[in-house]
């Protein structure tokens, strides 16, 4: 049944990810099958989570003013859009100047077609299954003489990157960009140990459900055995790296066979596959990122209440 399921990307990410020798890591886009996507949705009504909340509240205060900072005719392009809801902020101001053309960038096409249904009253929706460069670059050569493009990067996923592939990843958005397009960027501030630990392990348990559920997938998508109730979610902060890292950690000495990736695997007990990384950052490190990438930062906008920014910066 799953001979030939090594052919799958995921397959071959499970496999890369579990048979490494120093820490044992799964990707974190992998979370967001039909389950995890659900899951997720929860953690962001959760009262400890409060990035979304943050994020939400600039965009709808600093829409009006990043529409206004951006000159000429404007398309809007977005990253990892999901439904696209977060987005509804800034193209409602965009709306009030000229017709709206949104570019939503996902590999998941049921977010996109909700996207579309969405948000369709806004103006015009032109979904693009693709990854984020790649989307990119699909806008970037389809825009008309005189068009500025606001790429759209919310939420803090650039806080997923290590800080320089953080750096090169906008380095490579730069390259896609014309002189004078702009890129809004959301990213996650530094805060309390104790309040970025009760954002990453609730004490309701929906984070280590949303965690573990990688694993459920493995075994749905490629017949894996693991036992659920032999791991458990361990949140854990890096104060040097200003770095949150969620941990799914063996409670025993196990042996877990994964048909679909060619593969058996030995956990020790206490040991933990890696399965996200959130890098923190302070306003200051996120100006020189984008200058170093080759943006200006044309304005920034922090929220108090959960310390959150966005960035606008603007190709140069």
């Amino acid at each position: 049944m799953f001979a030939r399921a090594l052919d799958s990307e995921f397959a071959r990410e499970v496999h890369g990810g579990l048979t490494r020798t120093d820490q044992k890591t799964l990707p974190c886009r992998y979370f967001y099958d039909e389950l995890g996507s659900a899951l997720f949705e929860a953690i962001t009504c959760l009262p400890e989570y409060g990035l979304t909340r943050a994020d939400a509240r600039i965009l709808q205060s600093c829409a009006a003013e990043v529409i206004e900072l951006l000159p000429g005719r404007l398309i809007t392009a977005e990253l990892g859009s999901g439904s696209g809801i977060k987005t509804k902020s800034v193209l409602e101001q965009a709306a009030l100047r000229e017709p709206v053309v949104y570019y939503p960038i996902d590999v998941s096409s049921s977010a996109l077609a909700r996207c579309a249904q969405e948000l369709a009253a806004l103006g015009e929706v032109r979904p693009i299954e693709a990854n984020y460069l790649d989307g990119v670059r699909v806008v970037a050569g389809r825009r008309e003489h005189g068009e500025t493009l606001l790429l759209l990067f919310l939420g803090s996923t650039i806080g997923n990157f290590g800080r320089e592939d953080a750096f090169e990843f906008l380095s490579e958005l730069r390259t896609a960009l014309s002189p004078g397009d702009a890129l809004l960027l959301g990213t996650d501030l530094v805060k309390s140990e104790e309040t970025l630990l009760a954002a990453y392990d609730d004490p309701t348990g929906v984070t280590a459900a949303f965690n573990l559920n990688l694993l459920a997938r493995i075994n749905r998508e490629l017949g894996g055995d693991f036992d659920l109730r032999r791991f458990k979610h361990v949140a854990r902060y890096h104060h040097a790296e200003q770095r949150i890292e969620m941990h799914l950690c063996s409670r025993e000495n196990q042996i877990v066979n994964i048909p679909g990736a060619g593969l058996m695997v030995n956990f020790d007990s206490q040991e933990t596959i890696l399965t996200e990384t959130c890098h923190k950052f302070l306003p200051a490190q996120v100006c020189r990122m984008a200058r170093r990438s080759g943006f200006r930062v044309a304005a920034q906008w922090t929220d108090q209440e959960w310390p959150f920014a966005e960035s606008l910066l603007v190709a140069v």
